[in-house]
């Protein structure tokens, strides 16, 4: 599992996503796309992600709902510290998922990480790092 942070910037060409780097923190206002990449060796059945949100960090979409993508079909459920994915049946494969957020309070924040378990094979389980996310003020 990989979990990376992207500033999404509007410019004359169109939507441009640029890695978050420690030279160039989040501002304040910001959005920031959080991208979640899974990769399994097999196919796995009633799996649960849970990716951690830093505290200084909002939703941008705040409703609960059924979606997919690629083929792949999840329920995905926004709280207040984190996001839940639920996937019925993850084939063998790589997966990602994006979710926008905006940056809503200026400080250094530790990031979380990134859980995914199969619920009822616990045995099958992986983590991403945790980050650091600092966010300037305007």
């Amino acid at each position: 599992m990989e979990r990376q942070l992207f500033r999404e910037r509007r410019t004359a060409a169109g939507l441009v996503l640029e890695p978050l780097t420690a030279a160039a923190p989040l501002r304040v206002g910001e959005a920031l796309i959080v991208r979640l990449t899974l990769r399994t060796d097999r196919a796995l059945e009633y799996v649960h992600l849970k990716d951690q949100r830093a505290a200084g960090l909002e939703l941008i979409s705040q409703v609960s709902g059924y979606r997919y993508q690629g083929g792949l079909g999840y329920y995905e459920s926004p709280r207040d510290a984190a996001t839940n994915f639920f996937i019925g049946s993850l084939p063998k494969g790589t997966h990602v998922f994006e979710y926008r957020l905006r940056a809503a309070q200026s400080g250094d924040f530790s990031g979380g990480l990134s859980q995914i378990q199969c619920l009822y094979a616990p045995e099958f389980t992986s983590h991403s790092v945790g980050q650091r996310l600092r966010i300037g003020a305007n």
